[in-house]
């Protein structure tokens, strides 16, 4: 996931998206247990992340812990 990041709660349907970089045609798919990921059809980039039950899931919102079986990259880019 490359590119500016947006994160996206939708509190009534307890959705968290987290999606990264330019807005793409994508293809969803269901990882389990309520989390998905959304590629883009012709790179197969992971443009987001999103989980069903975020609040339900979590104990205390300052202590969020969600097990996603994607790997995830926060490093900066280099020049």
């Amino acid at each position: 996931m490359k590119g500016p990041m947006r994160v996206y709660y939708d509190e009534e349907g307890d959705f968290l998206e987290i999606s990264a970089g330019k807005p793409s045609k994508c293809i969803a798919s269901e990882l389990g247990n309520g989390v998905f990921i959304r590629k883009d059809e012709k790179s197969e980039e992971v443009k987001s992340i999103g989980i069903l039950n975020f609040k339900k899931r979590t104990k205390d919102l300052k202590d969020i812990k969600v097990e996603i079986p994607v790997e995830v990259n926060f490093s900066p880019l280099s020049s």
